[in-house]
């Protein structure tokens, strides 16, 4: 299952940890995705969007 959101295509991102000494060692970043039904045309489909998409009102949300 891909880490991406459906709606905006929001992905992992990378970067390092970085201790008190200084050591460097790589990490991800993962979007904060939430399962959702999506009222999609006349019918319904789950989708994994992030929840900034949702707070925005990107999705519309079937019950």
């Amino acid at each position: 299952m891909a880490v991406k959101c459906e709606i905006c295509g929001k992905k992992p991102i990378v970067g390092n940890n970085v201790s008190h000494a200084h050591n460097k060692t790589r990490r991800r970043w993962l979007p904060n995705l939430q399962t959702v039904r999506i009222a999609r045309g006349t019918g319904r489909k789950k989708s994994r969007v992030c929840t900034q998409c949702i707070r925005s009102g990107k999705t519309i949300s079937a019950s």
